[in-house]
């Protein structure tokens, strides 16, 4: 094996690239070279290269087009002018079809048929001609200077590419990375190994530290190709990351035995999981909460202490906001089916537990079930407080909430 060979398997190995993917880049950065110092930028160079023998050879490569007039040719092209001139001034880019009726003419790809006929007497219109260039002799300096360039450029575009196949695998899953640092809008950068990602303000948990150096665990939004490469959008917040972790840590979850009906989550606080399950053998709270809660307590640190409420998913809508309402106990639901609301009747003592401190248990209660719900404390004066409010009454906050 040639130094070149050896130097082309080292990159490939390094950088987790194809060869034919390392050659490529190798090839192009021979043909910008070739351009550079022997040839031409109305030339369409194309470079087959032997890494074992060093040889090269190089072809211009074109398209056969009928032949065009030129004062026809010259005409269109000040068509197309003023046409761009005109979209410029509009502050737009000319589209495809405002040049479609304009006849137009790449010499850098394209080769007219008489000329073509010059180069091979039988060439047709539509045909790709590959025209062999000559090596006059070795690279400039500069053209070697051009070719480095290329090949960085190419393999960097390449690593990205890999990169972004790769995360893209791990889109709607839970990745594990280093916090690095805040940027100046607040959002989280995380190092997961061959690049960063980015958990933004709002999908932060609010009383979560993220030190530089700690490592955490976050479910992976987005991965979209920017203009720098691969950009990876973290979350630590969203409903799919508590999902995402009953997935990997309940087997009857993942094997779908047991099925996630609703999450609704106040982030960082409390979360409620509404669980079903066909299987009549099979207890889908208990399968969730584990011997001795050890399956929801490994789930609760996994979410950094985050409490689950486990609710058992009911067809009933009754029946489901009661259960939604879990730790309190309701008397009765009346519904109002037109405008999906729900008055939930509670008894005086549970009235403070039913709402939740600040109102959370209510709200995620609405937010499960898809009901707006009213809860109505029944005997010693009728007090009533919605899951809409954003401000509880303050005697209601200030009395001593459980759970």
């Amino acid at each position: 094996m040639s130094e070149i060979s050896k130097s082309i398997q080292f990159i490939c190995t390094e950088k987790g690239l194809d060869q034919a993917v390392v050659m490529e880049a190798v090839e192009s950065a021979l043909a910008a070279a070739y351009r550079k110092d022997f040839g031409n930028r109305q030339q369409n160079i194309k470079v087959k290269f032997d890494p074992e023998t060093g040889d090269m050879q190089a072809w211009d490569v074109k398209e056969v087009v009928a032949d065009i007039d030129e004062a026809e040719l010259e005409q269109a092209q000040k068509e197309l002018s003023k046409r761009r001139e005109e979209a410029r001034q509009g502050d737009r880019e000319l589209t495809e079809d405002e040049m479609q009726d304009l006849v137009r003419f790449n010499p850098k790809t394209q080769l007219m048929l008489t000329p073509a006929k010059a180069v091979k007497a039988d060439a047709e219109v539509g045909e790709i001609l590959e025209i062999t260039l000559p090596i006059p002799g070795e690279f400039g300096r500069m053209a070697a200077q051009t070719a480095k360039q290329v090949i960085i450029q190419k393999l960097r575009e390449a690593e990205r590419g890999v990169v972004f196949d790769d995360f893209k695998k791990q889109e709607g899953r839970i990745v594990q990375g280093i916090v690095q640092r805040r940027d100046r809008g607040g959002s989280v950068i995380v190092d997961l190994g061959k690049i960063a990602g980015l958990i933004p303000v709002a999908e932060q948990i609010q009383r979560e530290p993220y030190r530089p150096g700690s490592r955490i665990r976050a479910y992976v939004l987005s991965v979209a190709m920017g203009t720098r490469g691969p950009e990876i959008l973290l979350s630590r917040a969203t409903t799919k990351m508590v999902e995402e972790v009953f997935m990997s840590e309940i087997p009857e979850v993942a094997d779908g035995a047991v099925v996630i009906k609703g999450i609704a989550r106040d982030a960082g606080n409390r979360s409620k999981v509404a669980v079903w399950t066909a299987d009549e053998s099979i207890d889908p709270i208990g399968s969730c909460i584990g011997q001795r809660g050890s399956r929801i307590t490994t789930i609760i640190d996994e979410l950094g202490g985050e409490k689950i409420d486990m609710i058992l998913y009911r067809e009933q809508p009754a029946d489901y906001i009661k259960a939604a309402l879990s730790p309190a106990k309701v008397s009765s639901v009346e519904l109002d089916e037109a405008n999906q609301e729900a008055a939930v009747h509670v008894a005086a003592d549970q009235f403070s537990l039913s709402i939740g401190r600040g109102g959370q248990n209510v709200r995620l209660a609405s937010q499960l079930t898809g009901w707006k719900i009213k809860i109505v404390q029944e005997g010693g004066g009728e007090e009533i407080v919605s899951s809409e409010e954003t401000a509880i009454p303050p005697a209601v906050t200030e009395e001593k909430i459980e759970g």
